[in-house]
């Protein structure tokens, strides 16, 4: 009788992750993947500067996320426009919500989108309980995040704050093409050697 062991099936899934995310950075290559929250900005973040240290030479970002929390978010971007590397962001799948602003920690001219891609923005969103004063608080403070995010969104795309505040209004979905229309995509790519 064959017997499975799940200690075996976790044991074979570290030695996967430990091989493939030794190939990602190896290839100067980090995966933003899934919900942004503490504990991908954890794992992140490391690898930036990890191969920022090792090297100046660019580093591919790939985002892939439906969004998450905000402050992980921006500590990923920060980091992402702090680092001497060059950073190369690549939007596959699908890149919303706080994974915008992720996205365009790279430069302009080195933001890149798979041609399947869609791309969101929209308000931030938030729930605050309790005291009138506490829910007044948490109100003004998600009303600063997004003048903040949309502020950003202009300043790199070339729109105006009015526009990105009201497009923003709503959830405003974007085809890569749309995308790189409106001025978050600078080319939509469908191989690796399309990036310079």
């Amino acid at each position: 009788m064959l017997e499975y062991r799940n200690e075996d099936k976790k044991e074979d899934e570290k030695k996967e992750e430990g091989g493939f995310g030794a190939l990602m950075l190896k290839a100067r290559t980090v995966l933003v993947n899934g919900q942004v929250d503490d504990e991908l900005a954890q794992k992140v973040i490391p690898q930036i500067i990890a191969l920022d240290e090792d090297s100046h030479d660019p580093i591919k970002v790939i985002v892939t996320t439906p969004g998450g929390h905000v402050d992980s978010g921006f500590a990923i971007q920060d980091i992402l426009k702090f680092v001497e590397s060059p950073i190369i962001t690549i939007g596959a799948g699908w890149v919303a919500s706080i994974g915008v602003p992720i996205f365009m920690g790279a430069p302009k001219g080195q933001r890149y989108s798979l041609p399947s891609t869609r791309f969101l923005i929209h308000q931030p969103s938030g729930g605050a309980g309790g005291q009138v004063s506490d829910i007044r608080i948490e109100a003004q403070e998600i009303l600063k995040i997004r003048e903040k995010i949309n502020k950003m969104i202009a300043e790199e795309t070339g729109q105006t704050v009015e526009k990105i505040s009201k497009d923003s209004e709503r959830n405003f979905w974007m085809s890569a093409e749309e995308a790189l229309s409106y001025g978050l995509v600078d080319k939509i790519i469908s191989s690796s050697t399309e990036i310079k």
